[in-house]
């Protein structure tokens, strides 16, 4: 895809920071109901040496999650399971008759984010088991649909859900996801994607991630694959999910819940099936939804102001006071346009 250049308010945040060292390298698009309104890459990665290209390829990460929620949604649309589906009937093992697909996705379910033999991080479900085995033997913490706690394992469920609902490979559907708006790129194969930075610092192997083909957070895209399913979205042409299923995920599911995360509760933000939807004070349209992985990559959709932004990078911790980058500042620029 050609890169249009890019002078507007969010490019030159996003050329800021790479600048500063702050991002390695950085894609940024943005498309609007007509089409792709900027899209530039930034920045020659100080580690592996590569330049960043528009049609790179980046990890993904939690920007994975609404992807597997919408390809749930369509076998919903196929009448081959619903919201309420309880996930013992992909499992009949799993512990729980009332923990559902809804729960799965909107992070109310309950099921413990268990680390069974391995590292310290969110990935870690053990070296010596599957990530479904380990889904399988993960307890409840707190009954389903009474608390909020952001969890990865349970999206394994999800997969579990629909392979059991369709009789096909998870990454089957998902890649027939992808193709109904021709995002090629978008995939569970990671062999080309940009070096993942400060994963030290967490104790975290991302090779080791990728091995898995994490439900939760194991897909990479080009910023071209997510645009599209954006602006899909943005549209309502019916061809990633009708408008009516949108419309149902988009439904807050977490309002009020007890949120039992300590990294979380300074944000009020809620989820939906899938989608975090954003009311955080910094945040100027909180009609935005969409979500952002822990190497920074973002999707996020506003209908107010009509557009789509993607940033894709590859930093764990930005989000941290040394680090200091603010991603509202971002979406702020690039939703009013400036």
């Amino acid at each position: 895809m050609t890169a249009t250049t890019a002078f507007g308010t969010a490019a030159d945040w996003t050329r800021r920071h790479v600048d500063a060292g702050r991002l390695p390298v950085a894609v940024l698009a943005i498309a609007d109901v007509n089409g792709v309104v900027d899209m530039a890459a930034f920045g020659t990665d100080p580690v592996s040496g590569r330049t960043a290209h528009v049609d790179d390829r980046f990890a993904l990460y939690s920007v994975t999650k609404p992807l597997v929620a919408l390809t749930a949604m369509r076998a919903v649309e196929r009448g081959l399971l619903t919201t309420e589906t309880p996930l013992r009937d992909a499992l009949p093992g799993f512990g729980s008759a009332e923990v559902t697909l809804a729960h799965l996705t909107s992070h109310t379910s309950g099921v413990a984010d268990v680390v069974l033999e391995g590292g310290p991080t969110p990935f870690s479900h053990g070296r010596a088991t599957t990530v479904r085995e380990a889904l399988e033997r993960a307890p409840l913490d707190f009954a389903p649909g009474t608390a909020r706690r952001y969890t990865n394992l349970t999206w394994e469920g999800v997969a579990a859900l629909i392979e059991h609902a369709t009789g096909r490979a998870f990454e089957q559907e998902f890649a027939d996801m992808a193709a109904s708006v021709g995002a090629e790129g978008l995939s569970f194969d990671t062999d080309d994607v940009h070096h993942i930075h400060a994963a030290e610092r967490y104790g975290h192997d991302p090779a080791g991630l990728f091995a898995l083909r994490h439900p939760a957070a194991g897909a990479a895209a080009r910023a071209a694959d997510l645009l599209a399913i954006g602006q899909s979205l943005l549209v309502g042409d019916d061809r990633v999910v009708h408008r009516i299923t949108l419309e149902a995920m988009l439904r807050p599911r977490t309002s009020g819940l007890t949120v039992l995360d300590a990294d979380l509760t300074r944000h009020p933000e809620d989820f939906g099936i899938g989608f975090n939807l954003p009311r955080r004070l910094s945040l100027l349209d909180h009609s935005t939804f969409g979500h952002e992985g822990w190497c920074r990559s973002q999707l996020w959709v506003s209908r107010t102001a009509g557009r789509c932004v993607v940033l894709l990078t590859n930093r764990l911790d930005t989000g941290e006071p040394d680090v200091g980058v603010r991603i509202d500042e971002l979406l702020n620029a690039a939703f009013t346009g400036r």
